[in-house]
């Protein structure tokens, strides 16, 4: 792992990486991963295992990880604790080199240039900022935000990380990327508690043993309102009373706010009709804590990833059938925008064409105009393009012929997985893919990792051949052929295969069919 210190030697650092990649591109056109993806974990230091599943995230998913510590002097107050902040170089450098960082960059105020005179400073919306931590940090965020925006710059990362327990703060960095259109994927990742409940923080190491046992209560009384939520309650009034319920059993916690809001925008809630963000900042002594639940209005989604040849796409139809949900054919969009392309005339290589076409097209998942008997046959609905059914198009020989090509390109990937958690806003859905669970909808209420041996996948597809009268493949081929692909998916930059950590494996070998829907299906009835 480098250290750097400098913007200099950080840029420096990042050209020779890109630059390594093209010439590796040049002698081996065929590779499977011929992009270079750059995460970028921001952080002021004092890392902890909360800072350290967002580097292993970072590390699964891109091929160098950068990771900043910075002590942000724009983000804080003059009575904060901007001198008391904690401040452990060595050991985040040394737990950095441990999770395979590729590179530290630690530069001073002054490297940044934050203290020249009447420094440029990004300013998010007012709305967003005058809100929950906003009220009693004022420019707080300015400071966020500007630092962010430098370190994107810098850095020009694919995907950067932020940890959901400052909920705010990445609601306000995915407005200021959409509305700059910087072309970097803001990555939120769930909040990592200790064992009592309490999240993570680096100001956790002021608490003393009694101040920890009572900042439990944050967690205790968004429990509570989860709960309540789970069995009904939707006004805000009544969801946040149980928090602050929870509170007042801590008399030296200070609360600042107990707040429930738009989880994007931030608006106040009167109630939760779909997403709503419950957060909570409090004083115990002089150390200021803060943490948040979301809370979901809608059906369970079904996320099953898996090698090829595991049987994914019939077990989810019949899933989806047996639970009444919908069963969200994502290859079917695939298939339908290269429907699109091809009677458009634009060339299967033309990227920006397609890349314009995929922005401006529109598919949907119908179920209305067909028979009862139709559906009870099967769980996949009509698939319209622009409002046109090429439910029977899309399966045409010249579509699957060129289907590949146009799922490969980077763009058409970004947009259709937007589309596709447009479809899971509200839930009820069964989907599955390569990376449904740790990408797509990491929010899944219940995730399945459905796969089987290299030698059970290559027996399917030998008796799968026979059954279609393609002759004999020997077992050792297929075998062969098997091994490869899974290897190829596992380490392609788009949509690799991967297993979510809070995935069920569910090893199909010797299972039929039926046994494997059963089995998931009483996984969703235990657990959802």
């Amino acid at each position: 792992m480098r250290l750097f210190t400098t913007v200099t030697a950080l840029r420096c650092f990042l050209d020779l990486s890109r630059g390594r990649q093209r010439r590796s591109d040049e002698f081996s056109p065929m590779c499977s991963n011929p992009y270079l993806t750059i995460g970028l974990v921001p952080t002021m230091g004092a890392l902890h295992f909360g800072h350290l599943s967002l580097i292993q995230r970072a590390r699964r998913e891109n091929k160098v990880v950068v990771v900043t510590v910075f002590v942000n002097p724009l983000q804080f107050g003059p009575e904060e604790d901007f001198d008391r902040y904690p401040r452990t170089l060595e050991a985040d450098r040394q737990l950095c080199e441990q999770a395979g960082v590729d590179a530290m960059f630690a530069p001073t105020p002054q490297e940044l240039g934050i203290f020249s005179q009447q420094p440029t400073q990004v300013m998010p919306p007012s709305s967003m900022m005058s809100i929950m931590c906003g009220l009693s940090r004022p420019g707080h965020f300015d400071g966020v935000a500007t630092i962010v925006t430098k370190l994107l710059n810098l850095v020009q990362p694919d995907r950067a990380y932020f940890g959901q327990k400052d909920a705010q703060q990445v609601a306000i960095i995915q407005r200021l990327v959409a509305d700059l259109n910087l072309p970097v994927e803001i990555v939120p990742c769930p909040i990592v508690r200790e064992s009592s409940g309490l999240a993570l923080s680096s100001r956790n190491r002021y608490l003393n043993s009694e101040e920890r046992d009572q900042a439990t209560a944050l967690h205790k009384g968004l429990s509570q309102a989860d709960r309540a939520f789970r069995s009904g309650e939707r006004l805000s009034v009544n969801l946040i009373q149980a928090v602050k319920t929870e509170l007042e059993k801590v008399p030296t916690m200070k609360p600042e706010y107990v707040e429930l809001v738009n989880p994007t925008t931030l608006d106040r809630l009167e109630k939760v009709e779909e997403t709503g963000l419950l957060a909570i900042a409090a004083r115990l002594g002089s150390t200021r804590l803060i943490d948040n639940v979301f809370l979901r209005d809608r059906q369970p989604i079904v996320a099953i990833d898996g090698p090829a040849g595991a049987g994914k796409s019939t077990v989810v139809k019949r899933v989806a059938q047996e639970l009444g949900l919908l069963y969200l054919d994502t290859g079917a969009m695939y298939r339908a925008l290269t429907w699109l392309v091809l009677k458009s005339g634009i060339a299967i290589d033309d990227e920006p064409e397609i890349a314009e076409l995929v922005s401006r097209c529109l598919i949907e998942f119908d179920n209305t105009g067909r028979s009862s008997s139709a559906l009870q046959q099967s769980a996949t609905p009509r698939i319209l393009m622009n409002g046109q059914d090429v439910t029977e198009a899309i399966r045409s020989l010249e579509v699957t012929a060129q289907v590949s090509a146009i799922a490969a390109q980077a763009t058409v990937r970004k947009v259709l997985v937007r589309q596709q958690q447009q479809f899971g806003q509200r839930g009820g859905i069964v989907v599955e893919g390569r990376d449904i669970g740790t990408n797509v909808f990491p929010d899944a209420e219940l995730k399945i990792f459905l796969t089987a041996s290299v030698q059970e996948r290559a027996r399917r597809r030998q008796q799968d051949l026979k059954n279609q009268g393609k002759g004999e493949v020997s077992l050792q081929e297929l075998e062969k052929l098997i091994s490869e692909r899974d290897r190829k998916d596992s380490t392609r930059t788009l949509s690799p295969l991967k297993k979510a950590d809070d995935a069920i494996e569910l090893q199909t070998d010797h299972l039929t069919i039926e046994e494997v829907v059963h089995a998931i299906v009483r996984l969703y009835q235990e657990r959802v």
